[in-house]
C-alpha cells in the first residue's frame, strides 16, 4: 500500500519521451491553435481604444462640469487665489522684519498714525460725525 502512495506522485510528475518527441516533433496538426495571444492583443487594443477615447472626450466633460458648477468653482477659485495673498503677504512681512530697524520704524509709524487718527477723527462729535458721512459714502460707492 505504501508503495501505491509513493509511485502516485512520481507518476503525476513523469512525462514519457514520446510525449516529449511528440509535442516537440514533426507532426504537430493535431495540436489545438492557441488564440490567447491575439484575444489579449485585441483586448489590449480595446482598452488602448478606451483611453483614447476618454482622453478625446475630456475636455467636452471638463466643460460640462464647469458650467453646471461655474459660481461653485469661482467661489472656490476666490476662497484658494485669496488663501494664497495671505500667505505671499505674511511671507513678505516676515522678511521684512527681518531686516534690522525695519520693524521698530513702521512700529513707530503706526503708533503715530493712530495717534493721529484718534485726535483728528475720534476726539469731537463733529469729527465723528465727518468720519461717519466718509463711511457710509465709502460704502455707499464700493457696494452700490
Amino acid at each position: 500500500m505504501m508503495e501505491t502512495q509513493a509511485q502516485q506522485p512520481e507518476q503525476g510528475n513523469y512525462t514519457s519521451p514520446q510525449d516529449i518527441l511528440s509535442f516537440s516533433g514533426g507532426d504537430n496538426r493535431n495540436l489545438p491553435r492557441l488564440s490567447a495571444a491575439k484575444e489579449s492583443e485585441s483586448q489590449w487594443q480595446q482598452i488602448s481604444r478606451q483611453i483614447l477615447e476618454f482622453f478625446n472626450k475630456l475636455p467636452d466633460y471638463l466643460g460640462s462640469i464647469f458650467n453646471n458648477n461655474k459660481q461653485g468653482l469661482i467661489t472656490l477659485v476666490l476662497i484658494l487665489s485669496a488663501l494664497v495673498t495671505v500667505k505671499v503677504a505674511i511671507a513678505v512681512l516676515d522678511a521684512v522684519n527681518d531686516v534690522p530697524l525695519l520693524q521698530p520704524i513702521f512700529e513707530l509709524i503706526g503708533i503715530f498714525y493712530f495717534v493721529w487718527f484718534a485726535f483728528r477723527y475720534l476726539l469731537k462729535y463733529e469729527t465723528r460725525q465727518e468720519l461717519s458721512q466718509k463711511f457710509n459714502s465709502f460704502k455707499q460707492q464700493s457696494l452700490g
